[in-house]
């Protein structure tokens, strides 16, 4: 059986996870990857998204990720985000307002020259990706 790796997942405020896994999922900016024991060394942006890995027991575990970069070590994998979170550390009602506001931003964007859509979208992705974290066990 293959060897595990160590997964560290670091914002500027915070080591979110670090632990070692069986494999690792993550959303980069050109489609999702997999990183396994061995893999070839390499360094990619990552998109808004979930992080996806297997403990050491083989347990599923997930992370929210908002931007920021992944490198990916023979042994090591390693991710800057802007911003991330735990399953367990996802606040539902914020995550439902932040959605609320970014739709009615969006739905003002029409008649409203001052409304940032680009932003408001980017609302929208996260509060949904947090979302369906939350709601898939």
């Amino acid at each position: 059986m293959a060897d595990n790796i160590r997964l560290e997942v670091v914002t500027p405020e915070k080591i979110v996870v670090s632990e070692v896994a069986q494999i690792v999922m993550a959303p980069g900016s050109e489609g999702e990857f997999g990183v396994l024991d061995g893999h070839t060394p390499f360094l990619t942006t990552l998109k808004t998204g979930m992080i996806r890995y297997k403990d050491s027991t083989g347990a599923e575990k997930v992370v929210f990720v908002s931007g920021g970069f992944a490198e990916a070590l023979p042994d090591k994998v390693t991710v800057l985000a802007e911003s991330a979170e735990r399953r367990r550390d996802i606040n539902i009602d914020r995550a439902k307002a932040a959605m609320a506001r970014a739709e009615e931003r969006l739905g003002k964007s029409v008649s409203d020259n001052e409304v940032d859509v680009v932003r408001a979208k980017a609302a929208l992705l996260r509060a949904i990706t947090r979302l369906s974290i939350v709601q898939t066990r």
